[in-house]
């Protein structure tokens, strides 16, 4: 964990707006502004880009993972750019996550992370944010499930933190991986059971 230097109530207010930023649930907004319906009727029901594509648009889905990992992204750039600390920067990355997984808006049920993680990991840290999407890239060319992809990237984003030179970040890694995977429960029941959706099918 990096040293605590930011007053405690400045760490707060930055959480607190962390996670109001992270709550914006984009791929329902995505999906109203494309006439797709409700996103949480279709499909799995989450509010993530993986949800959006099976809609069947493409260009939802791209925004939607994009403006996702912006979340995260947005929250780590400002906090340091405001406060100039490591772990305001910390705490706006996880609230941001936070606010992704559990909105307030939608009765906190929300998406599984992984844009968010990652947006996260890479405006943190790049060098292991980096690492972790290469990880998703080639679990998904070898699993070709993404949630499988999601699962080994989390996992081992923690390790790339202590291999890249970032021991500070490996707390925060490891937290974020293990809520990743919490999320990802009934994915993982599927991946066991042989019946988890491949990139692709129909």
């Amino acid at each position: 964990m990096p040293d605590p230097v930011t007053p405690l109530w400045l760490l707060i207010a930055t959480g607190a707006l962390a996670y109001l930023l992270g709550s914006v649930p984009f791929g329902i907004v995505m999906a109203r502004l494309f006439g797709l319906g409700d996103l949480r009727r279709i499909g799995s029901g989450n509010i993530g880009a993986t949800n959006v594509l099976r809609t069947g648009n493409r260009l939802a889905a791209f925004l939607t993972l994009v403006l996702d990992a912006g979340k995260g992204a947005i929250a780590v750039l400002a906090a340091r750019a405001l406060l100039g600390a490591g772990d305001a920067a910390q705490v706006a990355g996880f609230f941001a996550f936070l606010g992704h997984c559990a909105p307030v808006w939608l009765r906190f049920r929300g998406g599984k992370g992984v844009a968010t993680f990652l947006g996260t990991a890479l405006a943190l840290a790049w060098p292991v944010g980096l690492a972790a999407c290469a990880t998703w890239l080639a679990g998904a060319a070898l699993t070709r499930i993404s949630s499988a992809a999601a699962l080994l990237a989390a996992a081992l984003a923690p390790v790339w933190a202590l291999l890249l030179g970032r021991p500070d970040a490996v707390v925060l890694f490891a937290l974020l991986g293990a809520l990743v995977w919490w999320r990802h429960r009934p994915n993982i029941a599927r991946i066991l059971r042989g019946e988890e959706p491949r990139i692709g099918a129909g």
